[in-house]
Order: structure tokens, then C-alpha cells, then sequence
């Protein structure tokens, strides 16, 4: 049984049905349904106002979508609509079993936290308490990110950019969540930067099963990340498939021309 298989043989980690967010007149998304199983990643693209940002958001729980629902195999209770759940349960959801990584990493970071300190917040967050532990786990996931552990006590301000996106994916990872939300992961990196931390993104990926949902406009990134892709245009899901497929044979003139002016580039 190939690997594609054995995850679609697998019940659904997340299942979308009917989600849509508008701005007045404007769309953000609409109608999107899908389903992620557990260690697949999902990856979404569409050039910049094709809605996939807003998608992420209402996914993720920083927007309320207008209608749809959000059903994810929760540990404790299963199949569960998140968006019925109260703001404490989320918020506990999302330092848990949820993980963020945000395009710029200061938005996922503490900047006048130490290092270490930022990756011990979320296990402090599920009832650790033993510095020692914690500080050795933090220790540990420094060195999964190839961040040096002479490195534990400074702030992640004093880091590069590409260190900065290291540690964040560190903080998000430490607690070992089943889905991770990935908003353009590489963005504003240079081009070595970027290869690098998609290598250390894939490695994570699949030694740990993580379920992810990446919104990129890179198509790269999905090539190498991503086991199913879906392209968003003016808000709708236009095509969707197994990354190889939808990149390598696409149908839609919108996906057509995506492809098109990245082989021209």
C-alpha cells in the first residue's frame, strides 16, 4: 500500500464543509469544503486576493467565517465542530493540538523572551512544570531546527530572519500538535534560507506525522511539501488533486497560467 494510500484509508483529522467569509460585497472565501488526514499536508495557492489567506484564518480561528463548519477529531471528545467550541476551549485547542507558524516569525514569537523560554511556554501551557525538563526539551528542539544551544538564552531579536522562522517552528512543534496551520512559511527569506528551512519542514513533517495546511503562493514549496493542492481564485476552490497531478496536468486556464509563469520565470 503506498503512502498516499494508507492516508486516505484513515479518518478524517480535519473536515471542512460549507465555509465562507465575505467582507460586505467582497469575498473572502466560498463554499469550501475539504478533508486532511492525519500526517497529510494540504497545500493552497492562489496569487495575492484569491481568498486562501482568509481561508487559513477562519481555519485557524483568528476570523469567524459567515457560514460552514469546522469538524476536527478532537482527542478527548472526537468529531467536533470548533466553531461551537467556547474561546477558552479554542485558545487551550491552539496551544495544544494546533500549532501556527506565521509568515513574518515575529507575529508567532515572544521578542523579549529568551529562546529557550519561548519553547517552553506552550508545555508549561498542558501542566509542565519541572524547569530542568523543560529547559532540556527546549534545548533538544533547538537543536532539531539547527539553532546552537549556546543560543537557549538569547532573545530570538538578536536571531536572522531564517533563525527567527527556526525557532518559531520549534515553539509550535515542542507540544507535538496534530495539525499546524503554515502561513507562507518562507516568505521574505532568501532563496538558500528558504531551501534550507523547507528541508527542515519536510524532515519535522513526516517524522511526526504532523496533519499541515500551507497557504503559499510558491508553488515550489507545495511541489515539495505538500501531498494533495487545492487553487483558490476570487475567493473558490477552481481545482484541486495530488500536488504531482495538479501541477503536472492542470485544467483550469487559472492553474494553466500559475504553472505557466513559473516555468517562464
Amino acid at each position: 500500500m503506498t503512502a498516499l494510500r494508507k492516508l486516505a484509508s484513515r479518518p478524517a483529522l480535519i473536515a471542512v464543509s460549507g465555509l465562507s467569509k465575505s467582507y460586505g460585497t467582497q469575498v473572502g472565501c466560498l463554499d469550501v469544503s475539504f478533508s486532511l488526514r492525519p500526517g497529510e499536508v494540504l497545500g493552497i495557492v492562489g496569487e495575492s486576493g484569491s481568498g486562501k489567506s482568509t481561508l487559513l484564518a477562519c481555519l485557524a480561528g483568528r476570523l469567524a467565517p459567515d457560514t460552514g463548519t469546522i469538524v476536527y477529531d478532537m482527542k478527548e471528545r472526537g468529531p467536533t465542530d470548533v466553531l461551537m467550541l467556547s474561546e477558552p476551549e479554542r485558545r487551550q485547542l491552539a496551544r495544544t493540538d494546533w500549532g501556527i507558524v506565521h509568515q513574518n516569525p515575529r507575529d508567532g514569537l515572544r521578542m523579549d523572551v529568551s529562546a529557550g523560554g519561548n519553547i517552553g511556554e506552550r508545555p508549561m501551557a498542558i501542566g509542565a512544570r519541572h524547569y530542568g525538563q523543560i529547559r532540556t526539551e527546549a534545548q533538544d528542539w533547538l537543536r532539531k531546527v539547527e539553532i546552537d544551544v549556546s543560543r537557549t538564552d538569547d532573545k530570538p531579536k538578536t536571531f536572522s530572519g531564517g533563525m527567527q522562522q527556526r525557532l518559531q517552528i520549534a515553539r509550535n512543534l515542542v507540544t507535538r500538535p496534530r495539525l499546524v496551520f503554515m502561513d507562507e512559511p518562507t516568505g521574505g527569506l532568501d532563496v538558500s534560507v528558504q531551501a534550507r528551512l523547507l528541508d527542515l519542514l519536510r524532515g519535522l513533517v513526516r517524522e511526526l506525522g504532523i496533519g499541515a495546511i500551507i497557504v503559499t503562493h510558491d508553488l515550489a514549496v507545495v511541489r515539495l511539501l505538500a501531498d494533495r493542492l487545492m487553487v483558490m481564485q476570487r475567493g473558490r476552490v477552481i481545482e484541486a488533486g495530488l500536488t504531482d497531478q495538479v501541477l503536472d496536468d492542470p485544467h483550469h486556464p487559472y492553474t494553466q497560467l500559475l504553472v505557466s509563469s513559473v516555468l517562464q520565470a
